[in-house]
């Protein structure tokens, strides 16, 4: 888009000017078809490979640091916005602190996933405390997160036993937490299926989460058949 040649001189008011710019209404019915926790009026219709290339063009400037020290936004692309702005952040600590200050203002499911900094990945040992902090949540998308981060970056050399354990406990009513749930669990039966096959064996799972969990899992290609046939018996009807 022509209009990002100059987004490195914008003021912080331009931001959302640039937005609308760049709606599409088709696409933002589209959007609030998939984020009924947004309301339709919230929700500009930006696509995100474009927020995100207005990220790229803004990160490290004043205008992005006046813009992550505004919350709470109102639109969902801000929220997008400020949620891969901190994705460009490459010291751990500045990292920690954006997303903690994020998370309570986080208030749908396509934020929430979307928000993976890489520099978390080089310090996952330092990150866990948080997680173990986060889980713990009442807000239903820190929660979320939390169970994404696991999900993301604590399934193949730092993975422990524990973590399952973790994501087990967490106990809600909230679709949107017993999805992750099941989405964890699922992506845990291809990369840890020994240690996750008990999970799903004894039920621990809620009904919903626990069929949702080999629903998520059959559909998998990277899941073999003769697992894929025995998690079909294991459904709880």
């Amino acid at each position: 888009m022509d209009s990002m040649k100059s987004i490195a001189i914008l003021h912080k008011e331009d931001i959302l000017k640039v937005l609308f710019e760049n709606k599409d209404e088709k696409y933002r019915d589209f959007t609030s078809s998939l984020n009924p926790s947004v309301n339709k009026g919230d929700i500009i219709g930006v696509r995100v490979p474009v927020i995100r290339a207005l990220s790229k063009a803004i990160k490290g400037s004043n205008v992005a640091d006046e813009f992550l020290n505004t919350l709470p936004h109102r639109y969902l692309e801000e929220n997008h916005l400020h949620g891969f702005l901190i994705e460009h952040e490459r010291d751990f600590s500045k990292a920690l602190t954006q997303i903690t200050r994020f998370l309570p203002y986080i208030d749908n499911w396509a934020t929430c996933d979307c928000v993976r900094p890489k520099v978390f990945k080089k310090h996952l040992n330092e990150l866990f405390p948080y997680i173990k902090q986060w889980i713990k949540s009442d807000h239903t998308y820190t929660v979320r997160y939390t169970i994404g981060l696991l999900l993301s970056f604590y399934l193949d050399e730092e993975f422990d036993k524990e973590h399952l354990l973790m994501v087990s406990q967490v106990k809600s009513d909230e679709y949107y937490i017993n999805m992750m749930i099941a989405w964890y669990f699922a992506t845990a039966l291809y990369k840890q299926y020994d240690h996750t096959i008990p999970y799903l064996e004894n039920a621990v799972l809620s009904k919903w989460t626990h069929n949702k969990t080999i629903q998520k899992a059959c559909e998998s290609y990277r899941i073999s058949d003769s697992h894929k046939a025995y998690l079909r018996t294991l459904k709880i009807r």
